[in-house]
Formats: structure tokens, sequence, C-alpha cells
């Protein structure tokens, strides 16, 4: 091959002619990583991890502050909680709370299910859930237990009133949201197909906004679990029927700390519980899936 130099002269080069390598002469390029940068790459090692420093830095204030009616050690608090799951009091406590919990949450999404799909249908449904939110949504659910006491008396039934409350706007509000942010394209696809009512957001307008139908779910899900220990604490239930709240108010009164700690570690780790088993695997299973999250 020619080359032309600075003083106008040419050179020949010697043509080269390159061969590339047989596969097996190379070998396997691939390499698994070392199983530490595996782990470092999960996010339940992380959260494991927090969680592990966490429980390091209460039981180190704890003895620290080495007062077992103020603040009780981590290992004091999985002793009395380990105490009351073997006698049986800690599980009964917390399967009525989830039963409560169960009825409540249910209520709501139902109803959030149907004024969303009047409120997508018509303006006269769009313009009376945008109403109805703005009313209610930010009114505290427990406000309304000394109503939901008169009008459905001591029990059950007022818990699932003020968890249902709490369930709805949540979930309504984060539903009508996703719907709204439905393109244009999607929805004249629906109505080529002649999908009206109910079948036109089920098929249509449910799939396109799930994202927000699910954080409405969570965020429900949290404002009715804290809303039933809440409504628990102040009056949820006589001391031989009462749920998880109840049983963290009575331990506080019998100046049992521990088991109190106890009540709200069961508190947390059912959030924990939840949150990633429950709403982490319906989102692996859908939005990551779809490609609809990062």
């Amino acid at each position: 091959m020619a080359e032309t130099s600075a003083g106008g002269t040419v050179a020949w080069r010697p043509e080269r002619e390159y061969r590339p390598a047989p596969p097996g002469a190379i070998g396997d390029v691939s390499q698994s990583l070392p199983w530490l940068h595996r782990l470092a790459a999960r996010e339940d090692f992380w959260r494991l991890a927090v969680l592990v420093a966490l429980a390091l830095v209460w039981e180190g204030y704890g003895r620290w502050l080495d007062d077992d009616l103020l603040f009780p050690t981590f290992s004091q608090t999985v002793a009395a909680l380990w105490t009351a799951t073997v006698s049986g009091v800690l599980p009964l406590r917390t399967l009525a709370s989830l039963e409560t919990l169960a009825m409540g949450y249910a209520g709501g999404v139902a109803l959030a299910a149907i004024l969303t799909t009047f409120a997508t249908s018509t303006r006269i449904g769009a313009a009376l859930l945008t109403t109805l939110t703005a009313m209610f949504n930010p009114l505290p659910a427990i406000a309304l237990l000394p109503l939901a006491l008169l009008w459905f008396g001591l029990g059950t039934p007022s818990l699932v009133f003020v968890i249902t409350h709490s369930v709805l706007w949540a979930v309504a509000l984060n539903a009508h949201a996703g719907f709204r942010s439905v393109g244009p394209t999607l929805r004249k696809a629906g109505h080529t197909f002649g999908l009206t009512g109910w079948r036109y957001v089920a098929g249509i307008l449910v799939p396109a906004a799930f994202p927000s139908i699910l954080s409405g779910l969570k965020m429900g899900w949290a404002f009715a679990w804290r809303t039933l220990i809440a409504a628990e604490l102040v009056f949820g239930a006589s001391s031989s029927g009462g749920g998880l709240g109840w049983f963290i108010f009575e331990h506080r009164n019998q100046l049992l700390i521990a088991e109190v700690f106890a009540g709200l570690l069961t508190v947390i780790a059912i959030g924990l519980v939840v949150e990633s088993l429950v709403f982490g695997t319906i989102e692996r299973r859908t939005l990551d899936r779809w490609g609809m999250r990062r």
C-alpha cells in the first residue's frame, strides 16, 4: 500500500493480513464474579445489612442507657417477643388485627374501584371523585373513630369503617391520576375495539396506569395498617378480643416495656413482610416484566 510522505515521495508499505484466531484458541472469556460481588449487587443484602445495623445500634443504646423501664435492649425485646409468641397471646392478637385489616382494606379498594370507574366513564363521576377526595382525603381516619363508635358500636365494625376511610381516598386518588395520564393512542385503541364502561377501564386503563394503581395500593396499605394500630391503641376492643394495638396498650399499662417494644417490633415486621413479599412480588411479576420500571 502506498503512502505519500511530507516531501512528496511515495513510500511502499508491505501489506499484512490479520486472521482472527479460532474460538477454541481463545478459550472461555466469561468469568463468574466473586461471591462477595454478587452478594453486594443484591438489594436484599443491603436491606438486611441496614436491619442488622439498626439492631446493633438499638442493642448498644439500650445497654448504654441501662434502663429497662425506659428503653429495653434489642435482646430483651426479642426475648419478650419469643415468650409472647410461644404463649400464643401475640399470634392471636396479630391474627385479630390482620382479619380486621383485611376487611377494611378490601372494602376501601372495592369502593375506590367503583368511584374511579364512575369518574373515568362520566364527567359527573370525575367531578364527584375530585370533590370528595379534596374533602375527605386530608381528614385523618382516626378522627372519625368517635363517630364510628356512635354509629356502629364498640368492636370490629367501627375499626373497619375507619380503615375503609383511610384506604379509599389514597387508592382512588392514585388510580384516577394514573387513568388521566394514559395517552390518547391507547384510549383511541380501546374505543376502536368498542370497549366502554368497566371493560374499557379493565382492558385499557388498568394495565397502562398500573404503576400508579400499585402505588395507591401500597399507600392505602400503609394508611390502613397504622390507622388500625392507632385505633386499637385509642379504643380497640375489650381485653379478651383486642388486636395488636390493644396488646401494646395493655402491656404499657402494666409497665411491661419489653413487651410493648415486642408489639411494636411485630408491627414493623409485618410491614416489612407485606412490602417485600406481597408488593415486591407483584412489582417483579408486572412492572419489571413489562419494562415499566427501571
